[in-house]
């Protein structure tokens, strides 16, 4: 029976992929790629060979529904993100609920994904949390960050390091001096770092010691 797979990608160790992931994308007719050159590297890793299509932020809205026809008339696709789970931050929502209205079965594997290893390797209480994912560029930011300064769960931020400096000074500014907060930079890969203090201690850190990669920042939250 035809289906749509989201297959999550590694965020930086290949070895990460799963066995089931790499026998998924083998076997379908098509995989969507955020980036077909960036996939295709993945791809040829791993000796997968079934073609591909792009699938971006900026094409989603015009190629949904001609996709879920495919998928309808009898292929069966697969999506992947350049790295980690799709719809994290990543294009998938418009896809998945388009095909969950049609009627087309959709399974999500289990994977890599950014937010989970930094949450944990956080030292911070994990039972209870909430993923913002990015802020707000502009419109919205500071009340955005204003509200979540009286969140109680622990938070949970993707961040690129060039925004890393402004992001930890506004949370020094909202969230206080001490509040505690944890930054994991290049999870998986050669170079990965993980810097824990409070919002002064972690920005001092990034001040001297400028940030590089994809960045999850992980915020403790408000106590009692």
């Amino acid at each position: 029976m035809s289906k749509l797979f989201l297959v999550p990608t590694p965020i930086g160790n290949l070895e990460d992929i799963t066995l089931r992931a790499i026998k998924v994308l083998k076997e379908v007719d098509l995989i969507l790629a955020e980036d077909t050159r960036n996939s295709g590297k993945l791809l040829k890793h791993f000796e997968i060979n079934t073609p591909m299509q792009s699938h971006h932020m900026h094409n989603e809205h015009k190629t949904v529904e001609g996709i879920v026809r495919q998928i309808q008339n009898g292929k069966t696709v697969a999506l992947i993100s350049d790295a980690g789970t799709p719809a994290i931050s990543d294009p998938g929502f418009l896809l998945t609920r388009a095909c969950v209205e049609a009627g087309i079965e959709v399974d999500c594997l289990p994977g890599a994904t950014a937010f989970v290893p930094a949450l944990v390797n956080s030292g911070l209480p994990n039972d209870k949390f909430v993923f913002e994912g990015f802020l707000p560029v502009k419109k919205g930011r500071q009340t955005r960050l204003q509200e979540l300064s009286e969140e109680k769960r622990t938070i949970i931020l993707y961040e690129s390091p060039h925004k890393l400096l402004k992001t930890l000074s506004q949370l020094k500014e909202h969230f206080g001096e001490d509040r505690p907060v944890s930054v994991s930079r290049e999870i998986t890969k050669l170079h990965e770092e993980t810097v824990r203090g409070t919002t002064t201690e972690v920005l001092a850190h990034y001040e001297n010691k400028p940030p590089k990669g994809e960045i999850v920042v992980v915020i403790g939250g408000k106590k009692d």
